[in-house]
């Protein structure tokens, strides 16, 4: 399951929370067969478990010790404009191979799992 994140946002603090709301509603969708308490107590847990972490080069997105993706945060990056949405390739770096979307132009798909 993928959702497509059609908005744009004015700042990084915009596409992060742009980026929850999208990984939550796919984590529902990927659990909506299962209504049972159970399942409706793991979305919780899903939604409640983010981690937000603003670094110098990079900001953190993470939920239930998992890093699911980071967004360049500064101008200054050789490769990649600020914004860009990257997969972890570790816990404190990302894969720096290519963008996966940039949160500012919107336009870009994203699971549950990450980006």
């Amino acid at each position: 399951m993928t959702v497509y994140v059609k908005e744009k946002t004015k700042n990084i603090i915009e596409g992060v929370d742009a980026i929850k709301r999208a990984m939550i509603a796919d984590y529902g969708d990927w659990i909506s067969n299962d209504r049972s308490e159970i399942a409706l107590r793991m979305w919780d847990e899903y939604a409640d478990g983010f981690t937000v972490e603003y670094n110098k080069k990079y900001v953190r997105i993470s939920a239930n010790n998992s890093v699911l993706g980071f967004i360049v945060a500064v101008d200054n990056d050789k490769k990649f404009k600020k914004g860009d949405i990257l997969k972890p390739a570790s816990w404190k770096a990302p894969a720096r191979n290519f963008a996966r979307g940039n949160v500012f132009d919107g336009g870009y798909e994203i699971r549950w799992t990450g980006a």
